[in-house]
């Protein structure tokens, strides 16, 4: 069985963004990178299924990206797959999720691949559509969010969230896509092994400019911090006391009272 795992690298959400010279993006100077965390779930989701399946499958992970993205993938290595593609792209971030999503589709389409496995969507971007776009380019089944999955003979069966804490279950068979949800399983740490067996596994590299087709269907149009509103003010103290001072407060600054 050929398995396929996308994962993206992003920003750590801890860092200080500001927009780049163009107004379209993040400025990358300094920012610490990680892999998206909704990929670890697919990752690790992967992995365990290549683990149930046992000699005759096989698990590549693929990631879009200028070259920092080899920590990435280095790290989905060292975790438990078998191989590595590397699509090179500078200008990866400039790209819109149809147009990423038609490279994977490219790339994929003749590999035979049984079942892919993507986040549910990017930390930085969010868009949540690169992995249903690549399902319906290759026009295979796909199910969403998923928080639970079991695979039997060519059969998937996935539990999704749902709004309100709802979940349902959905069966598919292969080949298939899904995208995972936090809380489908808890991703391992690589051991220092594994790591050290990771640095020989192979990674290869192509270039967008070989898969990519489409124009984009969505352009970024500005990227900005939203606008600074007035400060507010914190009341504290016991009921009785904080009404006196919320009616002063409205009596002066507001005409609510007046």
């Amino acid at each position: 069985m050929k398995l396929l795992v996308c994962i993206k690298q992003v920003p750590d959400l801890e860092s200080r963004f500001k927009p780049n010279a163009e107004g379209v993006w993040y400025n990358e100077t300094d920012l610490a990178w990680r892999m998206n965390e909704y990929d670890e779930f697919a990752v690790e989701q992967a992995i365990r299924l290549r683990e149930q399946l046992g000699e005759g499958s096989e698990l590549t992970v693929l990631s879009i990206g200028p070259e920092r993205v080899v920590e990435a993938i280095k790290k989905a290595l060292a975790m438990g797959c078998d191989n590595a593609v590397h699509i090179q792209d500078p200008a990866a971030a400039t790209k819109d999720p149809w147009q990423i999503a038609s490279i994977i589709s490219t790339y994929a389409k003749d590999k035979n691949f049984d079942l892919i496995f993507t986040g549910m969507q990017s930390q930085d971007r969010g868009s949540a559509q690169v992995g249903v776009t690549i399902a319906e380019q290759l026009g295979i089944p796909c199910t969403t969010t998923i928080v639970g999955f079991e695979y039997d003979n060519g059969a998937i069966t996935a539990k999704r969230e749902l709004e309100g804490g709802i979940k349902g279950i959905v069966k598919l068979k292969t080949p298939a896509l899904v995208t995972c949800q936090l809380g489908l399983n808890v991703p391992r740490y690589p051991t220092l092994p594994n790591i050290m067996k990771a640095k020989k596994k192979e990674i290869s590299a192509i270039t967008a400019a070989d898969l990519l087709r489409e124009e984009p269907l969505a352009t970024t149009a500005s990227f900005h911090p939203p606008a600074k509103k007035g400060g507010g003010i914190v009341l504290e103290g016991d009921v009785g006391t904080l009404v006196d001072q919320l009616i002063g407060i409205l009596k002066e600054k507001t005409a609510v009272l007046r």
